[in-house]
């Protein structure tokens, strides 16, 4: 049976989130022994490493770009190094599955903030949805509540910071390597990680250690080979919500192997969250159809 071109980018995007989620349960694993900053910095070696191979057999090491999209990658790699930072400060400190659901806001603040800073249309059926959403990330995080977790504002601070990340991206010519802007963001966690390890006191990390580590860095390669060829194939519009299977992952990795389950207002929360990024998502799937039939009535 041959799949469509839908099915397939589906199916790369449940991959990438998959991986990419694997991977937060090793780091996990491994920060339960190991410094923040030692561990990202031996896992950013080898994410360097791979992407430097796949770069290169791809024809994406590219260095010729121009001032402007060199800035912007730049840019948006500081950012990404100090959302990893934030993510996996509140990874080490709270329940996988409460992290996860908090970065499922961001398809909400990045349509908000592309609204307030690109001048991008937004109806008063997203605004809501924004609103609704934002909601559901206070049942999440309780500020105030018996079960408000100081390490969730981490989480929430990598949503801005990554929220950031992504308009940046949208300001970037089309003919910039993905690969090579997933590459520019290592080596600059690599270095930032790098600096800070070389003030702490470094753990000792048996063979256990090791093998997470390793296993991390696979899957979080995995998560980016799956992530660039995702969007070559299939239409956006049906692949993005195949985002939220990380959600799922999350919550069934925190409870396997952590014992983690969090508490019905999260889970609330966390459903609310879903709910209205996947509204937004249709609502600017319709937008962007009914933009381009009358784009193609004026031709």
């Amino acid at each position: 049976m041959q799949l469509s071109d839908n099915i397939r980018g589906a199916m790369l995007m449940t991959g990438s989130m998959t991986a990419f989620t694997v991977n937060d349960a090793f780091m996990k694993g491994v920060l339960i022994d190991v410094p923040l900053f030692q561990a990202l910095f031996l896992r950013s070696i080898g994410v360097v490493f791979c992407l430097v191979i796949l770069c290169k057999a791809l024809g994406q090491l590219k260095f010729d770009l121009g001032r402007r999209d060199w800035t912007l990658m730049v840019l948006r790699a500081l950012s990404e190094a100090i959302g990893a930072l934030c993510f996996l400060s509140a990874l080490s400190k709270m329940p996988i599955a409460n992290v996860a659901s908090i970065l499922q806001a961001l398809p909400l603040t990045v349509s908000l903030c592309g609204a307030l800073f690109l001048g991008e249309a937004l109806g008063w059926r997203r605004l809501t949805a924004i609103f609704a959403g934002f909601c559901g990330v206070l049942l999440i995080v309780q500020p105030g509540g018996a079960n408000f977790n100081a390490a969730s504002l981490y989480a929430v601070a990598a949503v801005v910071v990554v929220t950031f990340r992504d308009l940046v991206v949208r300001r970037m010519s089309p003919e910039t390597p993905s690969l090579m802007i997933a590459l520019t963001a290592a080596v600059i966690v690599m270095l930032m990680a790098g600096v800070g390890s070389a003030g702490i006191t470094w753990a000792e990390m048996p063979p256990l250690i090791w093998t997470q580590l390793g296993f991390a860095t696979l899957f979080v390669i995995g998560g980016y080979v799956f992530s660039v060829a995702t969007m070559r194939v299939g239409e956006i519009s049906f692949i993005a919500p195949f985002r939220y299977t990380s959600l799922i992952v999350a919550l069934v990795l925190g409870y396997v192997f952590f014992g983690e389950l969090p508490g019905a207002l999260a889970l609330c929360g966390a459903a609310i969250v879903v709910a209205m990024g996947l509204f937004t998502l249709y609502r600017e799937a319709r937008l962007k159809a009914r933009n381009q039939m009358i784009a193609g009535r004026l031709r």
